[in-house]
Formats: structure tokens, C-alpha cells, sequence
């Protein structure tokens, strides 16, 4: 039997054994399918959730029954939604500066799935204790970073309205949490969550042992530590829980203003089958079997199995004071093993979702601007990533290996040293200039600055630099920092050659009231982008990084301003 056969039937095999365990005593899957239920609370909806044994069919089966079919459809297109701090009396904080009066501040944040859930809790709630925090994973943040980066921390706190991506709920690498309802629950927030993804891959679950404990064998070289510890510790991890598995991950919109009119819509364009063509990795694993193979182990470390696809989750803030007393958000992220015309596909869906809307348009997320194909990632981030926290690679150490686990390996290929890639990657915004080189993100922004509502209104663009956190002018600079070249990155491979492996994937866009031109006939600002920041310290806080990603945010006066400058 080829051995691409005899890993199907062991992964067949396992798998059957779990749903056996599962079923046995009956009332034990009575109690799995209860708890898969969202908790009862009469501020919160939502789809019921897939059982245990389900998901286990969702990755057995190609076609899965119709009932299964439509349960899964309804969870991927049903959000779920609490306004609970609305019930408990929470007010939005709305805070207040000399130099835009009361506005709402806007952050948005890939959160890599919530694995250093209380950095990211902390970092929204409380500087003394991210100070403790800092402590205990040993920063190596002088005393000048260390107040940088708790200024980050206050400013964080004071944000309203939150936009976050890669969200997990009910998964073994986030020890099974809740993380959207964990961190509404500890900011006093209402959320919305939307599920992107069903993560089916039996590794990703914690079946397959053996290829679990096979990588760990082959990717751990970090000295001081014990091997053995770790295999331990990844056992722990990985172990399968058909009670809390929920294997849900998606893109969630915290508020402290009472949340209405959600909705969650799957892209009709796609570009990436995360089933289908994942699952052909699982051959492709099967084939080095018993071999210290360095291709092989990249494609177990790159496959994830999964249902579902990228999509856009919308809601409505409401507020007296808030123009219109209504502001739609739209939080979005947008595949990267697509080609780039797919990604400006999914743009093209997105702004037509919102064309008819007549008041103020938050679109935040990200966006996944690499300039290429795909987006980079290091071993290590790939092993926290499918495994939680832990130390894993020197890679300092191997930068060969680094080169050859990158996406397709193209990020450090030479070519990507050439002007043109440079001025791409500081800046995706810049047009294409002949001779100096094509800039293959600009057509999607472009196709944002020249879009118009319905009414007239568009995007602003103007980001004047009274109105900027550093004086650093330029489009867009308003709400989304720029750095001495092109915009600050948002993410950042552990190993940089200059420009290449820094990115600028995450963006907030705003529309205001009556802006009609991008770069502002009209010179009103209420609600317009103030003082965009990129949280670049604050996320390199400790060894490791909180995220793969750096958080963002932005203000957005009330009222009309009366000076600009900070």
C-alpha cells in the first residue's frame, strides 16, 4: 500500500477511534453536543455550534451530509452578538483632548489567534499589570522603553471601538478559550464575532500524535531547555478534548457603544480552497514518513485543514453624539495564498457591501498587502502558532532553514532587493513608476481612493500632517502612521534584510461626514482620521512579541475640531 494510503487509513483510524470514545457511554455524547451550545444569555445570539464528532466528519468527508452541509452554512454566515455591557449600564468612555475635543478611538489588531491572551488582555486594560507581566517573561525593555511602551498601554485602554483578527474559540493552542467574549467580558465590552474557519486538520485537533511529536522532533534545536520538557508540553497542549473543542476561528468587533444591525458575509471570491487544497498536503506529509525531510516538514508546518473562507463581519455603533447617531464598521481580512487580483476582488465585494451606506464607514483589518502571493512566516512563529507558546528555534542560528520554510521561498530571493520591491513594501500605496519599478498592491489602493458612495462621500486620504502623531504627511498618514520611508509595519519576520520582511498588512480607512474628495474639497474633520499610530513597542514587549502583528489605531473627533496639532 502506497504510503499515502496507510496515513489516510491511520488518520481514519484515529479518527474513528474519537468518535468512538466520544459515544461511549451514550450520555457522554448527549453532554458534548450540550455544551457546544452558545451559553444562554438574553443579550447574546447566535448559530448553534458543531458537535465534536461533526467537525471529526467535516474532515472525512469531501461532500458531508445535506443537514451537515447547512449547519455548517448557518455557522459560517450567522454571527454572534452580545450586548451585554449595554445591559449592565456600560457608557463608552469617549475620551477628550484639547486638540480634537471628545472623540471615539479605533484600534484594530491581528491578535495571532489570542496565544499570549494575557498580554493582549492587559494591553487593553491595565499598564500596572502589563508592567508585572513584562516582569515575568523577562523584557529586556530599558526603563525608557518600558514607559514608551506603557503609554501605549493608556492609550489602548481608551479606545471604544476594537477591530480584531484571528480570533480563536474552543482550540487546543488557546487552551480552549473563548478569547472575543474572554476580552469583552474583561474591558466591558459588547462584541460581535464572525467564523471565518472550522479548523478541521486532525493534527490542528490533536489526533495525529505522531506527526505532532515527528515535527517537534525535527524543528527543536533550542539549547538550555529540555527536549524531553518540551515533547511534554506539546503533548499537554495537544491533547484532544472532544468537550471543549469547538475548532472555531474568525474576526471579532468589540464596543463599548451598543452594537446593531450585524451581519456576517462570506466573499464569493475566494482564491484559496482551505480544504481542498490543504488536504492535498496531507499526502505530501505522508510521503516522507520516517524522514528527517526539511520539505516535508514545511508542508506540515504551512497545512491547515478547514472549512469555510475569508469574509466581512458588519455592525452598527449607535450614539447620540456620534454623526448621523449611527457609524457602520466593517472588519475584514482578506486572504494571502491568493493572487494579488484576488485580493482586490474581495476589495471590489466589500466596498459594494457598503455603497448604499449614508452615514460614516470604518473599514479595518487586514488586508494582507505583502506585495505578493502569499505572507511570510518564520519556523517559529509557524510552531507557536500551530502548538501555543513556547521556545522553539534559534534562528538566528539557521538562517538557511529560515530561507527555505519562508512561503514558496521567495521573501529573501534576490530579485526582492530590487528598487521597485522596496518602494512596494514601505509604501503599498505608491504608483507604479517606469523604470524605478511596479508596485503591485497599487491598483488596490487606487480602487479605495477612488471609490464613492452612493451620496458622494469617499475615504480620506488627506493625511495632513498637523493631523498625523509625527508630522509625517502623505496619503493616508492620518490614519495609518508613516515611518521615515513609507508606512510604519504592521508585521515583521523574526530575521529583516532592509525592507524585506517588514510589512504594512493592517489599515484602518474612515469616511466622514460630507468628504467628497479623498484629499478633501471640503476642509471639515469631525470624524475624520486624527493621529494614527502603529504600537510597534507596546507588541515587542516581550521575547517572542505578543502577535506577528503590531496594533493600530486612530482617532475620530465627535465634534468638529478646533486644532489639530499634538
Amino acid at each position: 500500500m502506497k504510503a499515502t494510503n496507510v496515513y489516510i487509513a491511520l488518520v481514519s483510524f484515529l479518527f474513528c477511534i474519537s468518535a468512538v470514545c466520544a459515544q461511549q457511554p451514550s450520555s457522554t455524547n448527549t453532554q458534548i453536543d450540550r455544551v457546544a451550545q452558545p451559553s444562554a444569555d438574553a443579550q447574546q445570539t447566535g448559530p448553534t455550534l458543531l458537535t465534536y464528532n461533526e467537525i471529526i466528519q467535516l474532515y472525512q468527508q469531501d461532500v458531508p451530509s445535506a443537514r451537515l452541509r447547512n449547519k455548517l452554512n448557518t455557522l459560517l454566515t450567522t454571527p454572534f452578538v452580545s450586548n451585554r455591557a449595554q445591559a449592565s449600564g456600560v457608557q463608552p468612555l469617549k475620551p477628550s483632548s484639547p486638540q480634537t475635543g471628545k472623540f471615539l478611538r479605533v484600534a484594530e489588531w491581528n491578535i495571532e489567534r489570542g496565544l499570549e491572551f494575557d498580554a493582549v488582555r492587559l494591553a487593553f486594560t491595565d499598564a500596572q499589570g502589563f508592567s508585572a507581566l513584562m516582569d515575568q517573561k523577562n523584557s529586556g525593555a530599558t526603563a525608557d522603553e518600558r514607559a514608551r511602551i506603557l503609554d501605549q498601554v493608556r492609550l489602548l485602554k481608551q479606545a471604544d471601538l476594537l477591530v480584531l483578527n484571528e480570533v480563536d474559540w474552543g482550540m487546543n493552542r488557546t487552551l480552549f478559550r473563548n478569547v472575543a467574549a474572554e476580552l469583552a467580558d474583561a474591558l466591558g465590552m459588547n462584541y460581535a464575532y464572525g467564523v471565518e474557519f472550522v479548523e478541521v486538520d486532525p493534527i490542528t485537533m490533536g489526533i495525529d500524535q505522531q506527526v505532532i511529536l515527528r515535527e517537534v522532533e525535527q524543528a527543536y534545536t533550542q539549547p538550555g531547555e529540555s527536549k524531553t520538557e518540551m515533547i511534554e508540553h506539546v503533548k499537554q497542549v495537544m491533547k484532544p478534548d472532544p468537550a471543549r473543542y469547538r475548532g472555531l476561528h474568525g474576526t471579532a468587533i468589540l464596543s463599548r457603544y451598543p452594537l446593531k444591525n450585524v451581519r456576517l458575509i462570506p466573499f464569493k471570491v475566494q482564491g484559496h480552497d482551505w480544504y481542498v487544497d490543504e488536504k492535498k498536503k496531507v499526502s505530501a506529509a505522508a510521503k516522507g514518513e520516517g524522514k528527517l525531510s526539511m520539505d516535508v516538514f514545511k508542508e506540515q508546518l504551512a497545512r491547515q485543514v478547514r472549512r469555510g473562507g475569508r469574509m466581512m463581519l458588519l455592525a452598527d455603533i449607535v450614539d447620540p453624539e456620534l454623526p448621523a447617531g449611527r457609524v457602520t464598521v466593517l472588519a475584514t481580512h482578506l486572504e494571502d495564498k491568493a493572487p494579488l487580483a484576488n485580493r482586490r476582488k474581495q476589495l471590489e465585494e466589500l466596498l459594494d457591501q457598503i455603497k448604499s451606506i449614508n452615514n460614516p464607514v470604518i473599514v479595518a483589518g487586514d488586508m494582507n498587502t505583502s506585495t505578493h502571493d502569499a505572507t511570510p512566516t518564520s519556523v517559529t512563529r509557524s510552531l507557536k502558532q500551530r502548538f501555543g507558546s513556547g521556545k522553539w528555534w534559534a534562528e538566528d542560528a539557521a538562517p538557511e532553514v529560515l530561507i527555505r520554510t519562508t512561503p514558496f521561498g521567495w521573501a529573501y530571493d534576490i530579485s526582492h532587493r530590487l528598487i521597485g520591491f522596496a518602494r512596494g513594501v514601505d509604501d503599498p500605496t505608491v504608483p507604479s513608476v517606469p523604470l524605478l519599478g511596479k508596485n503591485p498592491e497599487a491598483a488596490f489602493f487606487t480602487t479605495i481612493e477612488k471609490f464613492r458612495f452612493a451620496d458622494g462621500n469617499a475615504f480620506d486620504f488627506r493625511g495632513q500632517k498637523e493631523r498625523t502623531s509625527n508630522g509625517r504627511a502623505g496619503n493616508l498618514a492620518d490614519s495609518n502612521e508613516r515611518g521615515e520611508k513609507g508606512f510604519v509595519p504592521t508585521s515583521e519576520l523574526g530575521r529583516t534584510f532592509g525592507p524585506v520582511g517588514k510589512y504594512k498588512l493592517d489599515w484602518i480607512f474612515v469616511s466622514p461626514p460630507g468628504l467628497t474628495e479623498p484629499h478633501g474639497i471640503t476642509q471639515r474633520y469631525r470624524f475624520a482620521p486624527h493621529f494614527g499610530r502603529t504600537l510597534k513597542e507596546l507588541n515587542e514587549s516581550i521575547p517572542e512579541r505578543i502577535s506577528d502583528h503590531n496594533p493600530i489605531m486612530v482617532d475620530l473627533p465627535l465634534e468638529e475640531p478646533s486644532g489639530a496639532a499634538r
